[in-house]
């Protein structure tokens, strides 16, 4: 079991209504949501190699 799994799930974020958004609030918009993603992939890869040293200590 991943220690992910214990961890309780959040509910789903409510999405903006993007009608009453310029295009420069647009364009805002999705870069805040990039540099999201790119934080929760920097999280991801640091999860990984936490993951994959422990499975290399255990596996000796």
């Amino acid at each position: 079991m991943d220690s992910d799994d214990l961890e309780p799930r959040k509910a789903a974020p409510t999405l903006r209504s993007l009608d009453p958004m310029s295009i420069e609030e647009l364009r805002d918009y999705i870069a805040a949501l990039e540099a999201e993603i790119a934080r929760a992939g920097e999280a991801i890869k640091r999860k990984e190699s936490v993951r994959a040293g422990a499975e290399a200590f255990f596996k000796r």
